[in-house]
């Protein structure tokens, strides 16, 4: 395709006409015949130019000073016209090969640069270089043999590279080149064309996979810390001592492929068998927000195994987070429950957090009707919090949750889920006969179910279920 083509298709609306010429343009476009020169000497090429028709380069110590493709080191995607270029490094073994010359895997003429030495080498040795013929007979200081090789390694770590030894001699250097790091090795006195051939595309495909697994490796044991981590941040119970008690948690934060959200929980038992649960959000989904809702949860466990409870634990809790938080314009909403000894009754502090649903058996599940109340902490500095006492009776079961529970959409219009529709879900699971994980499984998989897809908000739910009145 012409320049004055080009121009013409760019001032057009068809831009993947455009596009689609352009490619072409370079798929069919010659590669040009490589000239060998001396390393001093200057070669100049015409080569084509996806952007901008055909420009000049010029060869400088033996070497083609080409443009870099997208993934350094290796070839670009099938389909892109970027050659295959080899860089030799020491005494060069291909000047002497006969026809046919070096080709790639496409049948076209590899490029070949040539460096003399390292310091040649790092000039050289730009992004487009497919592979690197290293001459292990370079001279190096110190006793190391192969400190060419590491210092290849170093400079090119995404480059596939051949190590050349001079014959069956060098096998044991050979062979420990590739320990090191190179692909392959290859003796100097069995070299020929085909053999290179062969080897540099071996080479590269080996250093592909290598390449692919490595990072393979590395999402794998990213996953698994980021797992151990996610373990460590989110709490365990400690309900010892309260054997008719059962616990059940699911959390699920909004931001994609994050570890936490914003929002929180714990449950923990003091020594007088008073069980102290509670759930908060923190405003916000970033990684401030999630980090300061760990921080929010650990301070409340300590502040409850001290003794504090009710307002002036919320008031403490609420000077954490004035002095913690990244904004002045962050807050968190907290439900706190404090369930007495005997399991019968409950003090309810409401901090702008959704009230509990309070399931019992032979009953509607009903949302706790609770008065008092207060702001979110933060909002409002010197604030105070109310109580509530809540009548549970002797088998119960108690629903804590965020927002993110029914806040998701129904359809594909703009109506919430809503506390109704959360009840009439809870409802449903129960006559399903579901209770514990298995009934908080079905809830939060069908609130994403009418969302049409994962929830943008994080999503924390906290079942205590007493199963059994406590002993006498």
């Amino acid at each position: 395709m012409s320049a004055t083509g080009r121009s013409t298709d760019r001032q057009s609306d068809h831009v993947q006409a455009v596009a689609s010429d352009q490619r072409a343009a370079v798929r069919t476009a010659p590669v040009p015949t490589q000239t060998q020169a001396p390393a001093s000497a200057g070669v100049t090429a015409v080569i084509p130019d996806a952007d901008r028709g055909t420009r000049a380069v010029t060869d400088h110590a033996g070497g083609w000073a080409m443009p870099r493709p997208a993934t350094p080191g290796l070839p670009a995607q099938r389909g892109a016209a970027v050659p295959f270029t080899l860089l030799v490094i020491g005494e060069d073994p291909t000047s002497s090969f006969a026809e046919p010359q070096l080709q790639d895997a496409a049948g076209n003429r590899v490029r070949i640069r040539r460096a003399r030495n390292l310091t040649e080498a790092d000039r050289l040795l730009t992004d487009d270089v497919t592979c690197v013929l290293l001459d292990l007979d370079l001279d190096h200081p110190g006793p190391d043999d192969l400190a060419v090789l590491r210092e290849v390694l170093r400079m090119a770590p995404n480059t596939a590279v051949l190590a050349l030894a001079g014959g069956e001699a060098d096998a044991e250097l050979a062979a420990e080149a590739v320990r090191v790091g190179a692909q392959d090795y290859l003796f100097r006195d069995e070299l020929d064309s085909s053999l290179l051939n062969r080897a540099m595309r071996y080479a590269v495909e080996r250093k592909r996979a290598d390449r692919a697994q490595r990072q393979l490796t590395e999402t794998r044991l990213r996953h698994q810390e980021n797992a151990r981590l996610e373990r460590g941040l989110l709490p365990t119970p400690l309900l010892d001592g309260a054997d008719d008690l059962r616990f059940a948690a699911r959390y699920r934060p909004g931001r994609s492929r994050a570890l936490l959200g914003g929002d929180f929980y714990d449950v923990v038992r003091t020594p007088d068998g008073t069980v102290h649960a509670m759930i908060g959000d923190v405003c916000g989904h970033g990684p401030d927000e999630a980090a300061l809702g760990v921080e929010l949860r650990i301070a409340w466990r300590a502040l409850t195994l001290a003794g504090l409870s009710g307002d002036r634990l919320l008031g403490t809790l609420q000077q954490v987070l004035e002095n913690e938080r990244a904004d002045e314009e962050i807050f968190a909403t907290l439900c706190a429950l404090d369930i007495t000894p005997d399991g019968r009754h409950a003090d309810l502090y409401l901090a702008g957090h959704p009230a509990p649903l309070l399931l019992r058996p032979d009953r509607p599940c009903e949302l706790v009707r609770y008065e008092p109340g207060g702001p979110a902490l933060g909002l409002l500095p010197q604030a105070e919090w109310g109580c509530g006492r809540i009548g549970l009776g002797e088998r119960w079961s108690l629903l804590l949750y965020t927002d993110g529970l029914i806040e998701g959409r129904v359809g594909q219009g703009t109506a919430r889920l809503g506390t109704e529709g959360m009840i009439e879900l809870i409802d449903d699971g129960l006559g399903a006969g579901l209770r514990g994980e298995e009934l908080l499984d079905s809830a939060v998989t069908e609130v994403r179910r009418l969302n049409g897809g994962e929830l943008t908000d994080d999503v924390a739910v906290v079942l205590l279920e007493r199963t059994a009145p406590a002993p006498a």
